[in-house]
């Protein structure tokens, strides 16, 4: 049996960045979001020099993304994050305990991987975040 690879971009996701959809599959059900920056419906970058502003720009893409694909972030298998300084995780792990249970049924949340990078696609983003999930 042959899987077809697919790639959506779901109705409400902000625009990409650069030549990518948001979401590859194979299945239909196992999605391999793209990592969302703070990009504003406009193309614009949302919250320069804000960490807070674009961690919430983040989190509410991703959530357009997922809702687009008919699920939300109960879907959620596993998160990598990118931050490009080090000195930004205590914010993010701040941040992310006050939301998570927003979002999450809970009470265990995905795994998550963080990296520390150089930098992003644009100098005035600070964190990105992509996502793999199923979605029935």
């Amino acid at each position: 049996m042959s899987s077809q690879v697919k790639y959506l971009n779901p109705e409400g996701a902000c625009p990409a960045q650069g030549l990518y959809s948001h979401v590859g599959t194979a299945d239909g059900k196992l999605m391999f979001v793209a990592g969302q920056l703070s990009v504003g419906a406009d193309g614009g970058v949302v919250g320069k020099n804000d960490f807070e502003a674009q961690f919430k720009q983040i989190f509410s893409n991703l959530g357009d993304v997922l809702k687009g694909l008919g699920g939300d972030f109960n879907n959620v298998i596993k998160f990598t994050t990118y931050l490009v300084h080090s000195q930004d995780i205590e914010k993010f792990m701040k941040l992310r305990a006050e939301l998570f249970p927003q979002i999450f049924k809970g009470p265990n949340f995905p795994p998550n991987t963080m990296l520390v990078i150089d930098r992003l696609v644009k100098e005035d983003f600070q964190l990105e975040v992509e996502a793999i999930v199923h979605v029935p």
